[in-house]
């Protein structure tokens, strides 16, 4: 099994009905929530995962994010060896 490890920052915000959103800013459209601040970081590092993941399926290129800055990093290792499988509609 081939493996990358990818991190992003992400953006916690509390929501004003309770829980926190997050927004993976290098990754367009990845966003999530959890209740707490560590079950939304965990939701976050699934959602990383499984958007890097389509992009690999879909052979798109990963944004890499080269200086990871912000307060929260996420770390999420991929399998990098995902095959793609074709569907007839």
């Amino acid at each position: 099994m081939l493996a990358q490890t990818y991190t992003y920052s992400v953006v916690l915000e509390e929501d004003e009905d309770g829980g926190f959103v997050v927004d993976v800013p290098a990754l367009p459209g990845c966003h999530t929530e959890g209740d707490t601040r560590e079950q939304a970081i965990a939701m976050a590092q699934d959602a990383i995962a499984g958007y890097v993941e389509s992009l690999l399926a879909h052979n798109e290129p990963i944004p890499v994010e080269s200086d990871p800055s912000g307060p929260v990093r996420v770390t999420v290792t991929v399998r990098t060896d995902v095959q793609t499988h074709a569907t007839a509609a």
